[in-house]
């Protein structure tokens, strides 16, 4: 089984983290023009927000 891991960037993105490999960046500002992937908006828009992570069972 995989080890999967999603991850809550400091003022940035949500990561997908697949066998210690990021997979995806999912937008959590609400301004990526790509949506639900993250395309760096956060940073203009200057998102704030805390760090998480959670490890999902398998």
């Amino acid at each position: 089984m995989p080890d999967v891991v999603i991850k809550s960037t400091k003022n940035g993105p949500n990561l997908v983290v697949i066998d210690g490999k990021t997979q995806f960046a999912f937008c959590r500002c609400g301004h990526s023009s790509h949506k639900p992937f993250c395309d760096g908006t956060h940073a203009k828009v200057h998102f704030e927000a805390e760090e998480h992570e959670t490890a999902l069972p398998l």
